[in-house]
């Protein structure tokens, strides 16, 4: 049974979906308008710095009792044509207080501006980057995680095996918040998930959607490519992972699939399918009970992998 206010979250996020379908937003206007709608107050303990990521925008999220040679590399949603730093704050600063680690937050390359495989090549960027240097400058990792929701969990996924095929070392383990792991999927075979799912007011406007963000970000690259699709990857050699989804949610079913073929690969798999929540429930942790207690989960992941 969810939470008294889970269905407050749901009522607000089917109004401001209502509202984006019914304005017929440019991707320019969805942009902003993610940039206002998903950005939930940072406490006042944590500080972020701005720094150079090999070339990429990142910015370190500390607290105060944060351990700087556990870190995590955040790769952020938004379908990979939207989404910041920005609109991930809150989110990575709850994960690093339940995991008592520092996060590195990239602000990785959008597309259609840059298309695949523009985004991997920087989060390969930031992977190589957070091995060697913390909050405070240069200084060896003792352990790295690498995090993503939605289109972040797909490309947390397609690094591991960016970096398996390019001999940059291997995180300490993989975090999917929600993962979007096949753009490959027909509209036929979308529509067959995400029925029951509260938050989406419209299901064929959502598949419209996703199809037109897969295109955008592939460009002429195949879809099936494991580094666009990790639904069709070879897991082998990969770090363990641990991955998140909503039952209700159209994309539930990457999370599986991935999961199998990960676990037939010998990888160590934490596969959580959480009763009734929707896409990415963990961003909603400051009102959501729910939210909060996946994040709990996440920290208590990474500190046993430490």
């Amino acid at each position: 049974m969810p939470s008294k206010e889970y269905s407050e979250v749901v009522q607000a996020m089917q109004a401001q979906a209502a509202s984006m379908i019914e304005a017929d937003l440019t991707l320019e206007q969805q942009r902003e308008a993610m940039e206002a709608g998903f950005a939930f107050p940072l406490q006042d303990d944590v500080t972020l710095t701005a720094v150079d990521v090999n070339g990429v925008p990142g910015e370190w999220t500390v607290l105060a009792d944060s351990d700087p040679s556990r870190r995590l590399l955040y790769v952020h949603g938004g379908g990979y044509v939207l989404g910041s730093i920005n609109t991930h704050r809150r989110l990575v600063a709850d994960i690093c207080r339940a995991a008592g680690c520092v996060a590195l937050s990239l602000d990785y390359r959008l597309a259609p501006e840059h298309p695949y495989p523009a985004a991997v090549d920087d989060a390969i960027a930031g992977l190589e980057y957070i091995w060697a240097n913390g909050p405070d400058g240069g200084s060896d990792a003792v352990s790295v995680f690498v995090g993503g929701d939605s289109a972040g969990g797909g490309l947390m996924l397609a690094t591991l095996f960016a970096a398996r095929e390019r001999g940059v070392r291997m995180p300490t383990g993989g975090i999917g918040l929600s993962a979007w792991a096949d753009l490959a999927a027909s509209p036929e075979e979308l529509s067959a998930f995400g029925l029951d799912d509260p938050t989406i007011p419209d299901n064929t406007v959502a598949i419209t959607a996703s199809q037109g963000w897969a295109a955008m970000y592939a460009g002429n690259a195949d879809r099936n490519d494991p580094q666009l699709s990790p639904v069709f990857g070879d897991y082998e050699g990969i770090c363990p992972l641990l991955l998140q989804a909503g039952s209700v949610e159209m994309i539930c079913r990457d999370t599986e699939r991935v999961a199998a073929r990960a676990r037939d690969a010998g990888v160590e798999v934490v596969e959580e399918i959480w009763d009734d929540m929707f896409h990415v429930w963990q961003g909603f942790a400051p009102m959501l009970p729910e939210g909060q207690e996946a994040i709990d989960h996440i920290g208590e992941w990474i500190r046993e992998h430490a």
